[in-house]
């Protein structure tokens, strides 16, 4: 046999060389490696492009779905199971958050550790998304007047291992009131276990996408204008009193129906938040 038959150069050459790794769906409690970290764990849940593993000590880390993972030991690239086709009355087996649902579950005793949110409407909108995640794991959502107590809240809270304090801040960037706040929270006592975690949106309003109440972007307040009374003039919504307020957020709140109704601001700080709170607990 000429060890030099054939064309080294036809078409393909490149690719007998090259392992093919295999393309699997993702299945919960399905146990994964990360290739690059090391972290081994049971898939909990994907949604938004990630998938969240759940490792000893009831450790949770979200990866971004594909390739990089080992399932027993071997390489293989993960992706999104398809969605099944949907039927008259059938349940969608997702969760307004986006995350699988699983079976129906009884009554959970809620966990030690809490989430906080400035303001009810913060509250309401975390409920109508998450709450379904937040039941299944156990956590409560409170919500607080204002960042302003943020320290004084923390005191009397008082933070440890399995009793986390998460708090979703409105208009949390640099150089801002909320982020000085933030900062001194992380640097006392207790800051190991407490996560500050915010959105950039002056009023939770405007985490929600503007078409949905067909706006191509939410209206600009001037400085010295409450930001609610200052959407509602704009929109030509009353706001007389604070019942028109609460009806003008109601309206708003009614056209969310799922996370692809907000905008990628809030979503990122609650999932991890949810990821925060839980670490220390079985699930």
């Amino acid at each position: 046999m000429n060890r030099y038959d054939g064309d080294v150069l036809a078409a393909g050459w490149q690719q007998k060389s090259k392992k093919v790794v295999p393309e699997i769906a993702l299945e919960r409690g399905m146990v994964l490696e990360d290739a690059t970290t090391g972290f081994c764990g049971a898939v909990t849940r994907w949604e938004n492009g990630l998938v969240v593993l759940e490792g000893r000590g009831d450790k949770r880390r979200s990866f971004p779905i594909g390739y990089g993972f080992l399932l027993e030991g071997k390489p293989v690239a993960v992706k999104a199971p398809p969605r099944a086709a949907g039927r008259a009355g059938a349940v969608t087996g997702r969760t307004a958050s986006g995350s699988v649902a699983g079976p129906a579950e009884k009554a959970k005793v809620a966990l030690p550790s809490r989430i906080y949110v400035e303001g009810r409407h913060d509250a309401e909108l975390v409920e109508k998304i998450w709450g379904d995640d937040l039941r299944h794991v156990g956590v409560v959502v409170e919500f607080m007047d204002g960042i302003d107590d943020l320290h004084d809240i923390v005191s009397d809270f008082r933070p440890e291992k399995g009793r986390r304090l998460g708090v979703l801040a409105d208009h949390l960037v640099p150089g801002s009131k909320e982020s000085r706040i933030a900062a001194g929270v992380a640097k006392g006592p207790y800051g190991s276990f407490v996560l500050v975690a915010g959105h950039p949106f002056i009023d939770i309003w405007q985490a929600v996408k503007p078409a949905k109440v067909g706006l191509q972007s939410w209206p600009h307040v001037p400085r010295g204008t409450d930001i609610k009374h200052g959407t509602c003039a704009a929109l030509g919504w009353p706001h007389r009193d604070q019942a028109d307020i609460a009806r003008a957020w109601q309206r708003i709140l009614a056209t969310v129906t799922s996370w692809n109704d907000l905008e990628r601001g809030l979503l990122t700080p609650v999932e991890q938040l949810i990821d925060f709170v839980t670490q220390d607990h079985i699930h």
